[in-house]
């Protein structure tokens, strides 16, 4: 299980984006890599499929590994990292290291 998930907003920590932010679009699990809005883009050749679209050159997000992410803390609103707690009604949740506060 990794500390981000759908939704969370971050910040790249490394590579040509470092210091960026964004909201994750998708995790991959699998992979260990994550889709992040705004983040990433590469040019990719695309061609006229029909007689409507256009074809040329197209920006997309390409996935960035996760260990290149630092989560948001909505608390603080500065990169943390991240711990979990297990609350006393048995729900397991995450929270900043840097201030403490429920994510």
């Amino acid at each position: 299980m990794f500390k981000i998930r759908k939704g969370d907003t971050v910040q790249v920590i490394k590579g040509k984006d470092s210091g960026k932010k964004g909201k994750v679009r998708q995790v991959l699990p699998e992979t260990g890599r994550a889709f992040v809005e705004g983040i990433n883009l590469v040019t990719k050749h695309k061609r006229q499929a029909r007689q409507d679209e256009k074809g040329g050159r197209v920006s997309i997000e390409a996935a960035l590994s996760i260990s290149n992410l630092a989560l948001v803390c909505k608390n603080c609103n500065q990169p943390a990292r991240v711990g979990f707690r297990i609350l006393q009604d048995k729900t397991k949740t995450r929270f900043c290291k840097r201030c403490n506060g429920v994510i």
